[in-house]
């Protein structure tokens, strides 16, 4: 008997499926298939800008003043 397993990027696609399914709704015909192929796809979602960065680490550091605002904002915007 010969037993292979499933490739990493395979195990995920039941779910990566039944997700794109659930946002298909409401589609049909070439616009669904052109969704569905985009959806199924594994382009990874494109990095974010340095504005973009920048919006996140200040909307995340609400609150925090001085030193302490400092120091987060320089560990936010060098790990995201």
């Amino acid at each position: 008997m010969l037993v292979t397993a499933l490739p990493v990027h395979a195990q995920g696609a039941p779910s990566r499926m039944a997700e794109c399914n659930h946002q298909s709704a409401g589609k049909s015909g070439a616009d669904r298939k052109a969704f569905m192929h985009d959806c199924l796809s594994n382009k990874p979602a494109p990095p974010p800008s340095r504005q973009d960065k920048m919006r996140m680490c200040n909307h995340d550091a609400t609150g925090r003043k001085g030193d302490d605002r400092k120091a987060f904002m320089k560990d936010c915007l060098s790990n995201h």
